[in-house]
């Protein structure tokens, strides 16, 4: 009969007993598997008495079910207490249940409790019901019992399975959001304001201010002292990565804070920090960073850092700053990077950087706009160099640009135009020449020079009867007796020279090539005759050779004359005239070859050869002719003057 003063309790079996003995003192798993559940009324009476759990029992009095547990697990208040939990569900039953008890993995009846009395329906009964049998017994030590079932083969009750889902919701990175945040070392206890916010009840708060990290975390306000969330209060719900978002706050409205520090934590020892992810953290393939910004790295930084447009401009990209100096000034790694302009009255000096404390590879560049100049040296230890080696200094001119990179204790002079007059390419045998006629802008070489002014460029043969060629221009042309022919003046520069000299013995003719014309005096020559020991240099002009040298000379108005009767001119500008008139033996008119541009200075007659006599003529000079006047005869042999005689006169002219 049950009544108020019945008693319902487990125990364990001694068999029971002894095995968890066993399993503390020898430290080996205890595996309970299996609850049973009977009648306690082997007889089939009517009213069985209440059956009483004794530690002797190796099984149930009348069992009539044994299953799986659904959970077997300690006691979240105590955990010397098992709690074992088996589900009966709808379709087993039509029976009652006074009595349960527990199997080991070896099939011994370990632990045994009564219960009050309950009816468990089947489903044909019109009032089928799942039924939960929970079962809780004092052990001596949990630590050595096996919480452990099979969830394949055991049903899960809806409380079961609502706390296991928040259990793993729990360890999600991920946590419900917070009223608010701290911004400094608070108590941990009250309703209190926080960050401009007066918090309520139950608010979640993000604390992560403290002296002491340890107690960072999320936590729920109460009136009196605070426990932590119950998403964040277990060190498999509180891990590296943790993400929170704050909903109010008057400076943390709207962030989002992750945990940052890494490795295992254990919750209330280990230092917890977290850091403002709201704004820089989108992943590598975010389509679009609007505006972002980030800490700009060390000057001289060569690691795996972001680099903000600060930072590359300041590395030279492009120059990280301009200044403009009049003084001396003595330059720091701050001036690394940039152009910096000198300009003053006086010769200014720079002293670059001390190499110390600049980087590997910076640079840095000078500029003197002065027309006095620009001494740049080192500083103190450090060494200058050029692409010729160590100089104490360089100095800029007006306009003059430098630019310097270190390497080691040394700032070496990399470009601008200073470097120009220590580049190899300005000191040796570098240049290229240009084409022989090239009259551009290019640099002249010494070969180009040579063989265009000045000294000859080489010496040549030229043997009779061949033709010169371009590539004896500039050049000293030997040549003998016989005969040549011009190079065509097509395909040769204006200005060109050729350069002839007879070194042999007899004349040589140089002949024109086509329809080129050799000029001494202006007057068109198909030939020139180049006599023993004579030169003659002529110059490309269109397609004339222009002559000039000793061989020219007769040709030269300043030489000119008209053989074997005529006239010679002299460079002093006197003029040799010569000829002879008609026969008279009175007067005879006659005309000079040419005139004389002054004056007839004197003019007389000569012997005219075999006559027996010799005429005696006098002269009347008149313009650009003269008349010879028969006034007598001498018998040669003889003084006496006779007769005028028949005879032409001889005459010899000088003037100028």
């Amino acid at each position: 009969m049950i009544d108020a003063n019945s008693q319902f309790f487990a125990i364990l079996t001694n068999v029971g007993m002894a095995k968890q003995a066993n399993a503390d003192a020898l430290g080996i798993p205890w595996l309970i598997t299996q609850m049973g559940v009977g009648d306690a009324n082997p007889n089939g009476l009517a009213d069985p008495p209440n059956p009483v759990p004794s530690a002797d029992q190796t099984k149930l009095l009348n069992e009539w079910r044994r299953k799986p547990l659904n959970q077997l697990k300690t006691d979240p208040v105590n955990p010397a207490v098992i709690i074992a939990e088996q589900i009966i569900p709808a379709d087993e039953g039509g029976k009652w249940i006074r009595e349960m008890g527990l199997y080991d993995a070896d099939g011994d009846l370990v632990a045994v409790a009564n219960c009050a009395p309950s009816f468990k329906p089947l489903l044909s009964q019109g009032s089928g019901r799942t039924q939960i049998v929970r079962m809780n017994f004092i052990v001596t030590s949990a630590g050595n019992i096996q919480l452990k079932i099979d969830p394949s083969v055991v049903l899960a009750t809806r409380e079961y399975v609502d706390a296991k889902i928040l259990e793993e919701l729990y360890k999600l990175d991920s946590k419900q959001s917070v009223r608010v945040a701290t911004t400094a070392n608070i108590a941990l206890t009250g309703l209190q304001s926080i960050d401009g916010v007066a918090l309520t009840l139950g608010d979640r708060v993000l604390v992560k201010n403290q002296n002491a990290a340890k107690d960072n975390g999320i936590w729920v306000a109460v009136a009196a002292g605070w426990s932590r969330a119950a998403d964040a209060d277990s060190n498999a719900e509180v891990t590296s990565a943790l993400l929170v978002s704050v909903e109010q706050g008057a400076t943390l409205a709207d962030t989002r804070w992750q945990l940052i520090t890494d490795g295992a934590i254990v919750l209330g020892t280990t230092a917890l920090t977290f850091q403002n992810v709201t704004q820089g953290f989108a992943p590598i393939n975010s389509p679009a960073l609007i505006n972002p910004t980030g800490n700009t790295p060390g000057q001289f930084d060569s690691s795996k850092l972001l680099a903000n447009t600060e930072f590359v401009k300041r590395m030279g990209v492009e120059y990280s700053s301009f200044t403009t100096n009049g003084v001396n000034t003595a330059l720091t790694a701050a001036h690394v990077g940039g152009m910096h302009n000198f300009s003053g009255a006086a010769l200014l000096v720079a002293t670059l950087p001390p190499t110390a404390g600049v980087a590997q590879g910076a640079t840095i560049s000078l500029v003197c706009s002065s027309g006095v100049g620009l001494s740049i040296q080192p500083a103190a230890g450090d060494a200058l160099y050029t692409s010729i080696g160590s100089v104490g200094s360089i100095v800029l001119g007006v306009a003059d640009t430098a630019e310097f990179v270190r390497i080691d204790t040394q700032w070496r002079l990399l470009g601008g135009t200073a470097a120009l007059k220590y580049c190899a390419v300005m000191q040796g045998a570098n240049w290229l020449t240009q084409p022989q006629f090239d009259s551009g802008k290019s640099f002249a070489t010494t070969e180009f020079v040579q063989r265009a002014l000045g000294n000859l460029s080489g010496v040549a043969d030229i043997g009779t009867g061949t033709f010169a060629n371009a590539g004896h221009v500039g050049k000293n042309l030997n040549i003998g007796a016989g005969n040549s022919f011009l190079p065509s003046t097509a395909g040769i520069a204006d200005g060109s020279v050729l350069h002839y000299k007879n070194t042999g013995i007899g004349s040589h003719t140089l002949s024109r090539t086509g329809a080129d014309v050799i000029s001494c005096d202006g007057s068109p020559l198909t030939s020139i005759v180049v006599g023993t020991g004579e030169d003659l240099q002529l110059v490309k002009v269109g397609a004339n050779w222009i002559g000039s040298g000793t061989a020219a000379l007769k040709h030269s108005a300043a030489f000119m004359a008209s053989l074997p009767s005529g006239y010679q001119k002299l460079p002093s500008g006197l003029i040799l005239q010569w000829g002879s008139t008609g026969v008279t033996t009175t007067s005879v008119g006659a005309t000079f070859p040419v005139a004389f541009p002054n004056r007839c200075a004197w003019i007389c007659s000569q012997d005219n050869g075999g006559a027996p006599s010799v005429s005696i003529w006098t002269f009347t000079v008149a313009g650009s002719g003269f008349t010879a006047h028969n006034i007598g005869a001498l018998n040669k042999g003889s003084a006496a003057v006779i007769a005028s005689v028949a005879s032409a006169c001889a005459w010899f002219a000088v003037g100028y």
